[in-house]
């Protein structure tokens, strides 16, 4: 993750993310830095535009797990089990929408 962070540094800083100044970043940081895992950011950077991926990220509401219901709604008549299958539906499509948007990135985060 201090790789990724360390990128992040650079570009928010207008530095030009290559090896050598990820190093850098990385050993002021007293990070014990393995020069695969450089190489390898550098590697997965090469055609991502960090600023807009961070806008990406930041648009993604998180997900708790927990929602509410209004207690106000009338019960269906189909009971729980419909319930239940829209739910299950739902959080695919949820599952699908946030593995769309962050193809790619799992790799950066080692």
């Amino acid at each position: 993750m201090e790789y990724v962070y360390a990128a992040l540094i650079l570009n928010e800083s207008g530095e030009e993310i290559n090896e050598e100044n990820l190093t850098d970043v990385l050993e002021a940081a007293g990070v014990d830095v393995e020069e695969s895992r450089v190489k390898a950011l550098i590697a997965a950077l090469e055609d991502v535009d960090i600023d807009e991926a961070v806008e990406q990220a930041a648009a993604v509401p998180a997900t708790g797990g927990a929602t509410t219901t209004d207690e106000a709604e009338p019960a269906d008549e189909g009971g729980d089990e419909a319930d239940e299958e829209e739910a299950a539906d739902e959080d695919e499509e949820d599952d699908e929408d946030e593995e769309a948007s962050g193809e790619g990135l799992g790799e950066l985060f080692g």
